[in-house]
């Protein structure tokens, strides 16, 4: 009995929108190298230029696909300069991404990450843009990882010194004062924080603040049908991180938040 070829996976991440032809033609390039690829959109709606949004929506995803995944991370505010294109093995997955610092939550959640440069002119399509590098080196270089006519040592040289985003982890400034930031915002104006709610469980107690610069949040919500109108709470959400939300209105509108913003907790 002849056993099926499992069709590669191959996930999209950008700050593209949909509304120019820029993702569309990178699925056309996949396509055209891994014929039977299963195109996997995570997002599109990242905001542009948001490395900390990127960061935080591939870190999500990622642990729920299976191994052998080719991951597509397109934010790149650094086309064209001399920032390196990366591929790297974490998670029993490859990712294919500029070195920016948007895999740095992966490479926290596997300390074995193995990266390379993308270097491989063989696996880009010929005289690549500087301005596209989505279309002309990420999009063929993944493709070819994921129809197995390349592998991750083909890709080229070994790279030890990928860019990592500051200030991930919470720092503690004093007693009872911590550090942190704000990763994202979701589209229903949730402001997901990198404070982690198992290192933090005070919080449902009520007895904490979270400064944002000019708002305080000091309430605790388990779900957003116990929250009073117009108030900003925190609560623990589906990411494993603290989060800050309203219920039916955007908290990081009404708090005046982005990714990337520094923030405060007392505790």
């Amino acid at each position: 009995m002849s056993v099926s070829r499992v069709p590669p996976i191959v996930t999209l991440t950008t700050d593209f929108g949909l509304m120019d032809h820029y993702v569309g033609t990178m699925k056309g390039v996949i396509l055209s190298r891994c014929p039977d690829a299963r195109l996997v959109d995570i997002s599109h709606e990242i905001p542009p230029f948001s490395i900390f949004s990127a960061a935080y929506s591939i870190d999500q995803a990622a642990p729920y696909f299976p191994p052998g995944t080719v991951h597509l991370i397109v934010v790149d505010p650094g086309v064209g300069t001399a920032r390196r294109a990366l591929c790297a093995e974490a998670l029993g997955q490859l990712f294919v991404a500029p070195d920016n610092g948007v895999l740095s939550l992966i490479a926290g959640r596997d300390a074995k990450l193995r990266a390379r440069e993308l270097a491989n002119p063989e696996l880009w399509l010929p005289s690549p843009s500087s301005t596209f590098h989505g279309r002309d080196i990420f999009a063929p270089a993944a493709a070819a990882l994921a129809s197995g006519s390349a592998k991750f040592e083909d890709v080229g040289p070994v790279v030890l010194d990928t860019e990592m985003l500051a200030d991930l982890e919470p720092t503690q400034r004093e007693p009872g004062v911590w550090r942190a930031r704000i990763l994202s915002i979701d589209r229903f104006g949730n402001a997901i924080t990198n404070l982690k709610a198992r290192a933090f469980p005070q919080i449902v107690s009520g007895r904490f603040a979270i400064e944002t610069g000019t708002h305080s949040v000091n309430t605790f919500c388990r779900t957003f049908g116990e929250a009073t109108d117009g108030v900003c709470f925190a609560f623990f959400g589906s990411s494993g991180y603290v989060e800050l939300g309203m219920n039916r209105q955007s908290a990081a509108d009404a708090l005046g938040v982005a990714a990337g913003d520094a923030i405060e907790l007392r505790i």
